[in-house]
C-alpha cells in the first residue's frame, strides 16, 4: 500500500502543483496589466515596472490562499480521470485499493492541503499584502488603506463613559493619521474632543502628536456654557484599540489573521457594536481550508468512470465548473448571511456542508452501488 500511495500522491502532488503554477500565471499577468495604468504618472514618482512587479509578485500569496481548493479540486480529477482512462486505477482496486482505502489515502493528502492553505491564509498572505501595500505607497502617497472619505470608524467604553474614534488612514510606518476622539458622558453628551496630526499606538495607549483637546461645558445654564481649548505637543490617551484593529476596520477583513479577527470582535461585542460582517468572514476563514477535504473526496468518483464515449477534458471541465459554483455559493451565503442575519458559523460552513453531502452522494453511488 505504501506503493500506491507514493503513486497517488506523487501525481497528485505534480498536477495540483502545475494546475496552481498555471492559475497564478494567469493572475499575475492580469494584475500586471492592472498595474500598467499606473506606471509613469505624475502623481506616482519612481514607481516603473520593477516596482510593479514587486507588488504584483507579492500578491501572489493572497491568490494562492484563493486558489487552492480549485486547484486540489481539478488536479485530484486530473489524476483520478487519468487513472481511470489507463486502466490504472483497475489494476491498483485489483491489488487492495478498495474505496474506503481511496478514501482515506485522499482525505490523509487533503489534511496536507488544509495545513497549507491555512499557513498560506493566516501568515504568509497578511504579510504579503502589507508588503504590497507599503511598497506602493513608498511610491504613490503615505498612506496604505483608506474606507472612503471619513476613514474608519471605532467606538470603545470604559466605564460611564464612552469613545468614538476616527482614523483617516494608516501610514506607511504604522502611524495613525489624523485621529479624532469624541468622548460622552454618561448621558451621551459629548464631553471632550482631541484631534492630532498623528498618533502612535503603544501597549495600552496612544501617543498623540499635536494634538487639541477642547473640552464641552455646554449644558452649564446661561452664559456659563464655554469650550475649553488645550493644546498640547505629545498626549498619552489610555485605550485598547490596536494598530491590528485599526487595520481590520480599514482592510478588507478577508486580508487579516485569523486572530486578528477574533480580537476585534470581542472588541466589538465589548463595546455593543455589530460585529456580524467580521464573525462570518472570521468562520470563513476557519472553515475556508477545510473545503480541500471536500474537493479531493468530490475528485474520487471520477476513478469509477467510464471514458469509451467521453474524453477526459470534459471531466476536468466539469471540475472547473465544480469549483467556480463552490466559489460563488461561497460568496452568496456571505452576503446573504450578513443582510439576513444568519448564524455566523452556519453561514460560512453551509457551502462545505453541501458540497461534502454531494461528495458522499456521488462516492455512494458512482463507488459503492456501482
Amino acid at each position: 500500500m505504501k506503493t500506491i500511495r507514493r503513486l497517488i500522491y506523487s501525481e497528485v502532488l505534480k498536477a495540483v502543483a502545475f494546475v496552481t503554477l498555471g492559475f497564478l500565471s494567469l493572475f499575475f499577468f492580469f494584475d500586471f496589466v492592472d498595474e500598467l495604468g499606473d506606471i509613469g504618472k505624475p502623481s506616482s514618482l519612481g514607481y516603473g515596472a520593477p516596482q510593479a512587479l514587486a507588488y504584483v509578485a507579492l500578491l501572489v500569496p493572497s491568490h494562492l490562499y484563493e486558489l487552492m481548493p480549485i486547484a486540489v479540486l481539478i488536479g485530484t480529477i486530473f489524476v483520478m480521470a487519468r487513472l481511470a482512462q489507463s486502466s490504472e486505477y483497475t489494476i491498483l482496486r485489483t491489488s487492495g485499493l478498495g474505496p474506503w482505502r481511496a478514501l482515506r489515502s485522499l482525505l490523509v493528502l487533503g489534511a496536507g492541503f488544509v495545513v497549507l492553505t491555512f499557513m498560506v491564509g493566516d501568515y504568509v498572505a497578511p504579510i504579503a499584502d502589507r508588503g504590497a501595500q507599503l511598497l506602493k505607497a513608498r511610491f504613490q502617497g503615505d498612506v496604505f488603506a483608506t474606507t472612503g472619505a471619513t476613514g474608519a470608524w471605532l467606538k470603545e467604553k470604559r466605564g460611564d463613559m464612552s469613545y468614538a474614534v476616527n482614523v483617516n488612514a494608516l501610514n506607511r510606518d504604522g502611524t495613525l493619521r489624523s485621529p479624532r476622539i469624541f468622548e460622552f458622558d454618561a448621558q451621551g453628551f459629548v464631553a471632550t474632543q482631541i484631534t492630532a496630526a498623528y498618533a502612535v499606538a503603544v501597549d495600552g495607549a496612544w501617543v498623540l502628536h499635536e494634538a487639541q483637546q477642547q473640552h464641552y461645558d455646554t449644558r452649564a445654564a446661561g452664559d456659563k456654557a464655554r469650550v475649553t481649548t488645550t493644546t498640547v505637543p505629545e498626549l498619552r490617551w489610555p485605550t485598547s484599540l490596536t494598530n491590528e484593529m485599526v487595520s481590520v476596520a480599514l482592510l478588507k477583513p478577508d486580508r487579516m489573521r485569523t486572530l486578528d479577527l477574533f480580537e476585534y470582535i470581542r472588541h466589538l461585542d465589548a463595546n455593543g457594536q455589530t460585529a456580524q460582517r467580521y464573525e462570518i468572514q472570521f468562520w470563513r476563514k476557519v472553515f475556508y481550508p477545510l473545503s480541500c477535504l471536500v474537493m479531493v473526496v468530490l475528485a474520487l468518483p471520477f476513478a469509477y468512470l467510464h471514458f469509451r464515449q467521453t474524453g477526459i477534458t470534459s471531466y476536468v471541465f466539469g471540475g472547473v465548473l465544480i469549483g467556480i459554483s463552490f466559489f460563488l455559493l461561497n460568496n452568496v451565503f456571505g452576503y446573504i448571511g450578513n443582510l439576513s442575519s444568519w448564524v455566523p458559523w452556519i453561514t460560512a460552513a453551509a457551502p462545505g456542508l453541501i458540497y461534502s453531502v454531494v461528495s458522499l452522494a456521488a462516492f455512494g453511488w458512482l463507488v459503492l452501488r456501482r
